[in-house]
């Protein structure tokens, strides 16, 4: 009876506390704080783990608020103070998990774009996965994907001998990842520490299956697409009611828009690798010391403003806004190995007048004329004088702060002329491809599409393309595109860089943003992209922090640092960043997938040093024979070891390689490339051909991209 009139009284102190606005204090120690004590005239202070104190009035938190307050709660100005929840515990019933299940309805390999939608669940507005069970959501703290191009299905075979390791053939690869047939060609696979190579068993400590993952790709026409762009591209939400969202030729409503809306901005032009202009970069030290790269060029535009015409000198419905429009094109032949230089550039202004159209002369010695397509001859070109240098100066007397320049895939036309201008339009980003980046829609196709149009109909002969030709085709679909609108051709394939989404469209729950966020709660999520080369020029450049790295140990030192931060908080945000981007690159060039360009580039570290000795007949100490193969993998594994050791708990550890070997795929698709060019040359007989290209060259390359298309991934909760 005593204790139902405490409670009684309890509740009725609460709602007198509630009435006044005054803040609540736990109702069960209420007599512990009046008992014995005078009311205090200032709040009680208090004495943290540390030694600090801190002023306010206290109340009793609930289990799961924050750690190292001694049980009490800080309420200042009537307001409890917002603390993270308590991280749980391992053994946790709220600890985040991710399940697969022998019963789930996995048909087939998971597709690359499976492990971004991942993140996209997690951290942003993603929908949930259909091919893993994810338990605990909301306690997720952060995310780190790292992509490691060379790792291959293969070497966590038990019994994998790399003294014996040699590139399997086609039909070796072929049987290797199976046909997709059975479940075991596409089931994630237990790891087994004991059944792994020495140098690969921390992967077995890490994680707990080895993923099956299929590369973006198309196996009918024998392409790998882009596992980065892949990753980093998000794609666009879909409009429910898509009868509101039809954007084709034929179902739109003609809105006239100015061509200043359709221009690129500056994330666009970064991300689509255009030359960096310094107007496009912050104001401050960056800009102020900007340097052209040598024998480079940039139009005379301080900011962007200046680009800016005041209402009052814009014509009334002009859609070129008191801007001057010019379209260009360039043809390139080839001075080297994948080396293009300029040798033919035309300017068309709005009206359709040529304003510029010049050949020009390459410093080095052109070794491919490459005529089907640039249209250019030995016999066009001898007599030549003009530089590129003289085309550059005539440009930057015409290009002024208020031109508006449009192309198509206009970003390697100003690499060939080395010039940078701020204000662009390009059609290859106004189409976009049906199927999404990276591919991108052709000018042929666009012309015949949206202008019933036949260009470059010399059909990869000596008649090649017409430069004149292409930038007035270019013209003629920005004016019908501003004539009818932004929604006009565009569908909505779309996406949008992962970074960006990221800080949109990011949720917070109330594990880390506190009870504000119970449900989950609209906010920006931080980010990071640790890099091979200039972080950047590439889409990377959008993570709000960018860390540039020449090898795999600054790479894992720069992963580390982001998922902890920097202790003054300037550049890294103090307790790390959401989500964390990386590659490491050096198993990539130990294995042969690509080639580094530049003759300085740091060679690979190893563990050489690390290898144990063992003593010969004669006494005399040498090390064990190790291949380059296995001190890459043991350096590798005990990076990732060392990057997972450094996790705080609760976050997602993201491995990938992106695609399987695409060497013999490379070396087919050139040899096709060669074969169509010599093909194509007039004059040349069918048995004169270096290369044949026949039906089972075609069924090779099908094979090898196949085989391209089947990387690995693995996936672990700290």
């Amino acid at each position: 009876m005593g204790k139902k009139k405490n409670n009684m009284a309890n509740r009725g102190v609460a709602s007198a506390l509630a009435t006044a606005n005054l803040p609540l204090i736990n109702l069960t120690n209420l007599t512990n704080l009046t008992k014995d004590t005078e009311p205090a005239a200032t709040p009680v202070a208090r004495s943290d783990s540390e030694g600090k104190s801190s002023s306010g009035s206290l109340k009793r938190p609930g289990p799961h608020d924050a750690d190292d307050d001694d049980g009490w709660q800080t309420i200042e100005r009537g307001r409890p103070v917002k603390k993270h929840k308590k991280i749980p515990t391992p053994n946790s019933a709220r600890y985040p998990a991710l399940h697969f299940s022998e019963k789930s309805r996995l048909q087939s390999k998971v597709n690359l774009s499976a492990f971004r939608d991942l993140i996209l669940y997690l951290f942003a507005d993603g929908p949930a996965p259909q091919w893993i069970s994810v338990s605990q959501r909301p306690e997720f703290r952060k995310v780190v994907a790292i992509m490691v191009p060379g790792l291959e299905e293969a070497m966590f075979e038990p019994g994998f001998d790399y003294s014996k390791y040699e590139t399997p053939t086609l039909d070796q690869a072929i049987k290797q990842i199976g046909d997709g047939s059975s479940p075991d060609h596409y089931y994630p696979r237990p790891l087994s520490k004991e059944a792994l190579p020495t140098s690969l068993q921390p992967f077995a400590d890490m994680f707990p299956h080895l993923w099956p993952v299929k590369a973006p790709g198309d196996d009918k026409y024998g392409r790998l697409h882009s596992p980065l762009t892949t990753m980093l591209t998000a794609p666009l939400n879909k409009n429910k009611d898509k009868s509101k969202d039809k954007a084709g030729p034929d179902s739109h409503r003609d809105i006239r828009t100015r061509i200043t809306e359709f221009l690129a901005t500056p994330e666009e032009l970064m991300d689509n690798g255009f030359p960096v202009h310094p107007a496009l970069l912050p104001e401050g030290e960056r800009r102020d010391s900007f340097k052209n790269p040598e024998g480079w060029a940039h139009t005379r535009v301080s900011k962007l403003e200046d680009g800016d015409v005041p209402e009052s000198e814009i014509q009334q419905g002009s859609i070129t806004a008191g801007r001057e429009v010019l379209a260009i094109d360039c043809e390139m032949c080839l001075t080297g190995p994948g080396e293009l230089a300029l040798t033919r550039v035309s300017l068309v202004s709005w009206d359709g007048e040529t304003v510029l159209d010049e050949l020009v002369k390459p410093e080095k010695p052109i070794t491919d004329y490459v005529t089907q397509y640039s249209g250019i001859t030995k016999e066009m070109l001898d007599p030549v004088t003009t530089t590129l240098s003289d085309i550059q100066a005539k440009l930057l007397d015409l290009l002024h702060p208020r031109t508006i320049l449009l192309g198509h895939s206009l970003d390697s036309d100003l690499k060939a002329l080395q010039l940078a201008h701020p204000f662009i339009v390009d059609t290859s980003m106004l189409f976009p491809h049906a199927r999404g980046p990276p591919l991108k829609n052709s000018l042929k196709y666009l012309a015949q599409r949206h202008l019933s149009r036949e260009v470059q109909k010399g059909g990869g002969t000596i008649n090649g393309h017409d430069s004149v030709e292409d930038a007035k085709t270019c013209l003629d679909l920005v004016k019908k595109k501003c004539e009818k609108g932004k929604a006009w051709a565009t569908g909505d394939s779309q996406g949008e860089n992962l970074f960006r989404r990221l800080a949109r469209s990011g949720t917070a729950y109330r594990a880390t943003a506190g009870p504000v966020a119970t449900g989950g709660l609209p906010v920006g999520k931080t980010s990071a992209a640790v890099e091979w080369g200039d972080v950047s020029r590439s889409a990377c450049n959008a993570a709000t922090v960018a860390i540039s790295c020449k090898t795999d140990a600054e790479v894992e030192a720069g992963v580390i640092r982001a998922v902890k931060g920097d202790p003054d908080g300037l550049e890294v945000p103090g307790g790390g960043v959401d989500f964390v981007w990386a590659r490491l690159r050096e198993l990539e060039f130990v294995q042969g997938w690509a080639n580094r360009h530049k003759p300085n580039t740091p060679p690979v570290a190893t563990v050489a040093e690390e290898t144990p000795e063992v003593q010969d007949v004669n006494g005399d100490a040498e090390k064990e024979a190790v291949s380059p193969l296995e001190e890459c993998l043991s350096t590798l594994a005990q990076r990732l070891q060392r990057i997972h050791a450094a996790l705080p708990p609760c976050t997602l550890l993201m491995v990938l390689s992106g695609t399987g070997d695409p060497r013999e795929m490379s070396r087919l698709q050139a040899m096709h490339s060669q074969f169509k060019k010599e093909y194509n040359t007039p004059g040349t007989k069918w048995d004169q051909l270096s290369v044949k290209w026949t039906t089972d060259e075609e069924d090779a390359l099908r094979k090898a991209v196949k085989v391209a298309r089947a990387g690995v991934g693995f996936l672990s909760v700290k």
